[in-house]
């Protein structure tokens, strides 16, 4: 599935994160609960190597590097959601949040 970063300072066109791109991987969440609570494997990390996403150009590579620098696990910029008991739900914060981020810092 696509990561679509709607239209915006920096991104006038706005951008699409092509699916294959994206690592995702998933975990059970942590959290307080009685018996059978967190048996999924809900928790959701979101991963994007900065450096060979062809969706970037130059510009926006070298901005987001450094605008995001302190978030960066190497060149990758790697975002978890486990607020949600549902996958579904996770993976889709999980990929609003990752827009946000990319999107304030371009």
């Amino acid at each position: 599935m696509d990561l679509l970063i709607p239209p915006g300072p920096g991104i006038p066109r706005g951008l699409t994160i092509p699916g294959d791109q994206l690592a995702e991987r998933f975990s059970r969440a942590q959290g307080p609960g009685g018996q059978s609570v967190n048996t999924a494997d809900s928790r959701v990390e979101l991963e994007l190597d900065l450096r060979v996403c062809p969706a970037f150009t130059d510009a926006q590579r070298a901005r987001l590097l450094e605008a995001l620098d302190g978030r960066l696990v190497g060149d990758r910029l790697v975002v978890t959601a486990s607020e949600h008991r549902s996958q579904r739900r996770n993976r889709v914060a999980a990929r609003d949040r990752m827009g946000r981020l990319l999107r304030a810092a371009l």
